[in-house]
């Protein structure tokens, strides 16, 4: 195995391998979707497999260090937020990034922020029974309360998996 190999798995081609790009990507979706929690970066950046996810966690910290973005605590939920000098980056330097990497990375990142507002609100359990069958619960939450609730049977898990994303979408 190449010294390389660890930085670029898990990276489709056209995606970002060098350490200044990532930094320079992370600071124009912080701009673009922040304040935005790591776990949204993450699942953003990989769907697309933009980013090594190892290189993700190292430049986003690099990039906290450096005073372009702040890390925010509200409750329990730490978000980036970017910072003057953050924003001054991203406007400069982001556009050196292929635009493609910019647009998939901003959609990914506003889809992953959706689910996780969605997976707050909408939430589907499923229990498998002895016969290979599930059942689905699936419930609309608003203020700690359930507002909704309604049960579904499917005839395998797959099944189950499915009625629960599409009821979470």
């Amino acid at each position: 195995m190449a010294a390389n190999d660890a930085f670029t798995a898990g990276v489709r081609p056209g995606g970002l391998t060098n350490s200044t790009e990532i930094r320079l990507l992370l600071c124009y979706l912080v701009k673009n979707a922040g304040p935005i929690t790591r776990t949204e970066i993450e699942n953003a950046l990989m769907e697309e497999a933009l980013v090594n996810y190892f290189e993700i966690g190292s430049c986003l910290d690099d990039i906290a260090r450096q005073g372009l973005v702040v890390l925010q605590k509200k409750g329990t939920v730490e978000r980036y937020a970017i910072t003057d000098k953050g924003c001054k980056v991203a406007q400069e330097l982001a556009y050196d990034l292929p635009r493609s990497v910019r647009e998939r990375a901003v959609a990914a990142v506003l889809r992953a922020q959706t689910w996780a507002r969605k997976e707050a609100e909408y939430s589907a359990r499923i229990t498998e029974k002895p016969d290979g069958h599930c059942s689905i619960r699936c419930t609309i939450k608003a203020l700690d309360q359930e507002l909704f609730c309604l049960d579904i049977g499917t005839p395998d898990r797959l099944s189950a998996d499915l009625v629960k994303k599409q009821f979470i979408l």
